[in-house]
């Protein structure tokens, strides 16, 4: 852990993984609730900081840091958000022929992988998501494209993704969801935040869980 103090109230704090990431941005939740931490006015996860803004004392907060007891975070304190996926993607045998599986497979060992939300950022509601192991991991595509459909399921490096809007984007687009990202009129807005854990479900195009794919389980398959 190395904080950083950044102009007169905000505090930058790098580490080493995005585990390390998630477990101090929950303790930081934590001691906001119940009122051990100095009042922050924003607080900002990312995939290896986590950023403080309006710290009357970043100064002293980046001293005390270091001794603070921070447990990993548990699967069990995370929520979950279950998303039904068509897995319909223009990408999806691009991606089976990286993973050198059938496009069949590619559903299974992505439906069947746990993944959570590291960090979000891109765009409102734009969560994005690790569980891959590192051999399913993809580049992105070498042309990106113009126009990418909302509620696209996509690939990218260590990290899965679904847009919230229509936007350009060069990830690997594998599946379609419905499920609305962002909702300025919902509280919260956004659906995913940092540490929400989230299952794919594969579905068919009338909306019914795909009877050829298993069930996601809880925990992953590979």
């Amino acid at each position: 852990m190395r904080p950083l103090p950044v102009g007169e109230h905000g505090l930058l704090i790098e580490l080493d993984s995005a585990e390390e990431v998630e477990a101090l941005h929950a303790e930081l939740l934590r001691r906001a609730a119940d009122g051990t931490l100095p009042p922050v006015g924003e607080m900002v996860p990312a995939a290896r900081t986590v950023f403080l803004d309006g710290l009357a004392d970043p100064c002293g907060l980046a001293a005390a840091l270091p001794t603070w007891d921070i447990p990993p975070l548990a699967a069990a304190d995370r929520p979950t958000v279950t998303i039904p996926v068509r897995y319909d993607g223009p990408d999806l045998a691009d991606v089976a022929a990286l993973w050198d599986v059938t496009p069949d497979e590619v559903v299974r060992l992505h439906a069947g992988t746990a993944f959570h939300v590291a960090f979000c950022g891109f765009a409102p509601g734009f969560g994005y998501l690790t569980g891959l192991p590192r051999q399913l991991h993809v580049p992105r595509r070498t042309t990106p494209r113009t126009r990418v459909p909302v509620g696209a399921v996509a690939l990218a490096g260590p990290y899965t993704g679904v847009y919230p809007r229509s936007s350009p984007g060069g990830w690997q687009l594998i599946g379609t969801t419905d499920t609305v990202l962002w909702d300025p009129v919902r509280e919260p807005a956004a659906l995913l935040a940092p540490g929400t854990r989230v299952r794919f479900v594969p579905q068919d195009r009338q909306g019914r869980q795909d009877p050829q794919v298993p069930h996601a389980p809880q925990e992953p398959v590979v």
